[in-house]
């Protein structure tokens, strides 16, 4: 038996269609039941073939895998939050599977996909509460798959306190060109000018900035809500935090960790910078400046005291 987290927390993909359905402001229903939990079945089904042939041994270990997600994929699971399974590589003429586990409200049953199929999927009819308990604290919790009584597959979900932040985009880029995409390696160099932007999918009530700390600057950044980013256009349904600031001109070259602090202090998340290239050189104008001015101003001050002493003599 093998059990596999096709969902696993971290950076999410979730695609453009679904993105609305994905981070939209959940109103909790009493009973979750989801126009059609079958047509995430092909989604399910590839990712956990993707997986499973990406796994060593995967192919000689055979038999069923237990999937789980969110209330779409991609979605992490909440505590009081929806949830979906599916099962894969059941022994034909297998008729029924229910999965348990101390997360959930009530059991699951699983039917198969189709007339003889060996996948089996999760059918939410009226009246079922297919969802994680309210009353839990946020970790990881077993679960297992019967047919008749006899385990086929487990796995372990990891279940995020309610509400927690949905991070989509947290990136770092030079103030004067496009900000890179989630996952893109570019680096900023020292001295450099940068925008650092963040958006949330599932903000925390109220929270109108964030605070962002990195060895990369000299003290923290804030963060305001609806900052402006040019490259994003958020039509995504997501809240966008955005500041501006300047890495330090001393800093080696490197990666660095960048750890945005929100939902009132309650989560973090890191991203990783690195650092290359010259220092930024920056502009002498102001200090040539400040230097003639206070030149012009000795100048204006010995023509005076000279103008006096010749009306001083006159005098005289």
């Amino acid at each position: 038996m093998t059990c596999v987290n096709v969902f696993a927390t971290g950076t999410r993909h979730v695609p453009r269609r679904h993105r609305r359905l994905a981070i939209r402001p959940r109103k909790e229903p009493a009973v979750f039941s989801p126009p059609s939990l079958r047509q995430w079945v092909p989604v399910l089904a590839a990712a956990g073939a993707l997986v499973l042939s990406a796994a060593p041994g995967a192919a000689a270990a055979g038999g069923p895998h237990l999937l789980y997600a969110g209330a779409v994929p991609g979605a992490r699971i909440e505590v009081n939050g929806p949830v979906a399974f599916d099962i894969v590589g059941m022994p034909a003429g297998t008729d029924e599977v229910t999965v348990t586990s101390p997360a959930l409200v009530e059991p699951v049953p699983l039917t198969p996909l189709r007339k003889g199929s060996v996948e089996f999927v999760q059918t939410d009819a009226p009246g079922t509460r297919h969802r994680i308990r309210g009353d839990i604290a946020p970790g990881t919790y077993p679960a297992t798959a019967t047919s008749h009584g006899r385990t086929v597959a487990t796995a372990r979900i990891p279940v995020v306190a309610e509400g927690s932040a949905m991070i989509g985009r947290f990136v770092i880029g030079d103030a004067k060109r496009p900000l890179p995409a989630e996952g893109d390696r570019s680096a900023v160099r020292p001295g450099s000018d940068v925008i650092v932007v963040l958006t949330d999918g599932q903000p925390a009530a109220g929270e109108t900035s964030l605070t962002v700390k990195s060895p990369l600057f000299d003290g923290p950044l804030t963060l305001r809500k609806g900052e402006d980013d040019p490259g994003c256009k958020c039509d995504d349904g997501s809240t966008l935090y955005g500041g501006h600031t300047t890495v330090r001109d001393d800093i080696p070259a490197g990666r660095y960790p960048m750890t945005a602090v929100s939902h009132h202090g309650q989560e973090t998340t890191t991203r990783q910078v690195t650092v290359a290239g010259p220092p930024v050189p920056h502009s002498r104008l102001p200090w040539l400046i400040g230097g003639g001015a206070a030149v012009a101003l000795m100048v204006l001050a010995s023509v005076a005291v000279r103008r006096g002493r010749r009306k001083r003599r006159a005098a005289a």
